[in-house]
């Protein structure tokens, strides 16, 4: 638990300090990798108290971390930032995540310990991934340099 509070911190600091959309849009979808990864060692090596609630959480953790990237994506399309390499990563990073959720969902083990929260997971993985396509149609197309 208080290394679980050191992380939350570092991870609050390293966001607040960082001011380029597409670098806190990067973070979080790291962020949210490293939750579905563990999500995936616990599957392999159960803890022996709480296993259930472990894994219901990193899945919490997961979807929170790509839900806050589609909002910065957002957040930088109202602010006319240029969050161009934000959304592709986005699409990209959405569609490998999709995979392993997929995956699991089709013949994880233990499903019935994490059902719903693994449906909420693939879901909200989808609406991001929407979200940034359509982004990417919002957004400005880059300056083009004229030769003179």
């Amino acid at each position: 638990m208080r290394v679980r509070r050191h992380l939350l911190l570092l991870s609050s600091f390293i966001l607040a300090a960082e001011n380029n959309t597409n670098e806190r849009i990067r973070l979080f979808l790291s962020f949210a990798e490293d939750r579905l990864k563990k999500f995936q060692y616990e599957l392999e090596h159960p803890s022996t108290n709480r296993h259930g609630d472990m894994l219901n959480s990193l899945l919490n953790a997961y979807v929170g971390c790509v839900d806050d990237a589609a909002d910065l994506i957002q957040l930088g399309i109202e602010k006319q930032d240029n969050i161009r390499k934000g959304i592709d990563l986005m699409t990209s990073r959405a569609k490998e995540f999709l995979v392993v959720l997929e995956k699991l969902s089709a013949d994880g083990p233990e499903k019935e310990l994490y059902k719903d929260n693994l449906e909420d997971a693939i879901e909200g993985t989808r609406d991001a991934m929407n979200d940034a396509e359509k982004a990417k149609k919002k957004v400005a197309p880059p300056p083009v340099r004229r030769k003179n």
